[in-house]
This record gives structure tokens, C-alpha cells and sequence, in this order.
């Protein structure tokens, strides 16, 4: 039986007091416990990517193996992963502009794919780590060090993005309510396809939105909302577009289906090669 000790390292955080990511950080170790005691889980078969930024720290406090990956390379990092040994749980963290600004192709890809990956977006909406220029969520009329004048550019809603690209399971957490956050996470994990979680986590420092957004946020179980309706899905996806602050904010569980995922297309297709039936015979259906 695993201990919660055994999940934490000997690391001393260096996030700022009250960041987000605390909250983040144990979620995941609460499913990973969790999922360990009731022997769904081996801590030895649990590993992570990182990016690089705030977020990425996460490394250093989860005792779970894994690799620190370069700027917007989590996904590859943990597709590489998966493929290499289909029996591991995956888990990729990023920041917004790790995920959906330097690593934007490799998030479209991986919705594509469908490979079994757990994809946690810590979305600030800000760079965060370089002290504070606008990513690709950040409102248009943000004011930053960077664009002192304003953005002047739409957010990109990546929900939506997730959703018209066939990512198989897509949610949206706020790390305050740790039960929830859990709860989205463990099914996240028990769900076979890729998986990404954004969860909006306002940076402290260089952009502060908790207190607006905890007045917009609203559950989609409250509202018995089906996850495995595609058309209904993207309706609420588009109820909030990352910036409208007089907007409601669903929190929870868009879609969630089940498809083949990309091991187990590559492992039907080698089995059909292996009985002598060439790459353009099988790939033609």
C-alpha cells in the first residue's frame, strides 16, 4: 500500500506562497495514491513529461519518474513514452503558453492521435515564469510588459480546439476545489485516449483573475450535462471564450468517449502486417 510520503520528494518548493500549483500537485497525487491502494495503479508504471516554466517544477515534488522535456515538448515527450511501453500511465504537464503557444502543433497533433495520455494544462493565461507577456489564452485587452498598449489579439479557446481536433476526453478544472480537480483527474486517468485537463490556475503575481472568475464558474454536472454528447460539448466549450468576464465558466467534464487509441491501432495494424498482408492493404481500409 502506497503512503502519501512516497509521493512527495525531499525538494523544497519554490513556487510562490499560495500558487495554484500546490493544489495542482496534490490532485495528482491523490488520484495516484488512490489509484495504488486499490491496486489499479503501480507507482513504478506512473511517469510524467514536463515543459519548461512554472508548472514544470512539478517534477522535482512528484515522486514519480518521467523527464524534464524542452519548451513546448511535453507531448512528444510523453507520446514517445506511451509508445515505447504501452503498459505505462502517462501523465504530461504544461503551462498555457508551453501548450498552446510553443507546443501548439504538438497539442493539435496528440488530439489527433488519440494516444493514451493525460494532458494537465496549468492555465494561467500568462507567461508566468518569464514574469509576465501574454500566451495564447490571454485576453485581448491584457496589459503586459510586453504589450503595454494591450494584446489586441483573440484568446485561442482550447477547449473547443480539443474538441473539433477528436481529443476523446476534455475537461476543465479550478484547482481551489481540490475535490473536483480530483475527481476530474482520476476519471481523466481510468478513461483509455488522450486526455487533457485545462485547468485554469490564475497566476498570483502577473494575473490575478480568481476572484472574477470564482463568481462565473458553474459545474456541468449541475446541469446534467452529457459528456458524451459532441454537439452539446462544444455549446458549453463556447460559453466562455477567456475573456468575457461577464460570461458563465463550466467547470468539469466536456466530452468524454471511447475510440481506439493510437497503441492500439499501431498494434492491430502490426498484427495484420505480420500475417503477410503488405502497409497499403491494411492501410487502405
Amino acid at each position: 500500500m502506497a503512503k502519501k510520503t512516497e509521493l512527495s520528494t525531499k525538494a523544497a518548493p519554490t513556487w510562490c506562497l499560495g500558487c495554484y500549483n500546490f493544489f495542482i500537485l496534490k490532485a495528482v497525487q491523490n488520484v495516484i495514491e488512490k489509484m495504488i491502494n486499490e491496486g489499479k495503479l503501480k507507482q513504478k508504471d506512473v511517469v510524467m513529461a514536463t515543459g519548461i516554466g512554472c508548472h514544470a517544477k512539478i517534477f522535482d515534488y512528484l515522486n514519480i519518474g518521467g523527464v524534464y522535456s524542452l519548451h513546448g515538448r511535453a507531448l512528444p515527450a510523453a507520446l514517445g513514452m506511451k509508445l515505447g511501453n504501452p503498459k505505462l500511465t502517462v501523465f504530461g504537464f504544461g503551462g498555457d503558453g508551453d501548450t498552446y503557444d510553443e507546443g501548439v502543433s504538438h497539442f493539435v497533433h496528440n488530439c489527433r492521435y488519440n494516444a493514451d495520455i493525460n494532458m494537465i494544462v496549468h492555465n494561467n493565461q500568462i507567461f508566468a515564469l518569464t514574469t509576465g507577456q501574454a500566451t495564447a489564452t490571454s485576453e485581448e485587452y491584457a496589459v503586459t510588459k510586453a504589450q503595454p498598449e494591450g494584446l489586441k489579439i483573440k484568446p485561442m479557446n482550447p477547449i473547443a480546439v480539443a474538441l473539433e481536433l477528436g481529443a476523446t476526453f476534455v475537461a476543465r478544472a479550478y484547482p481551489k476545489d481540490i475535490e473536483h480537480t480530483t475527481k476530474i483527474i482520476e476519471e481523466a486517468v481510468k478513461h483509455k485516449g488522450f486526455s487533457l485537463i485545462d485547468i485554469l490556475q490564475p497566476c498570483l503575481i502577473f494575473h490575478n483573475k480568481s476572484e472574477s472568475m470564482e463568481k462565473q464558474f458553474y459545474k456541468l454536472e449541475d446541469k446534467k450535462h452529457n459528456p458524451k454528447d459532441w454537439d452539446q460539448a462544444i455549446k458549453r466549450a463556447r460559453e466562455w471564450d477567456y475573456e468575457d468576464e461577464k460570461s458563465r465558466i463550466p467547470l468539469g467534464i466536456f466530452y468524454k468517449v471511447r475510440e481506439p487509441t493510437l497503441n492500439e491501432k499501431l498494434s492491430s495494424q502490426k498484427k495484420l502486417m505480420e500475417k503477410g498482408k503488405g502497409w497499403f492493404e491494411v492501410n487502405r481500409k
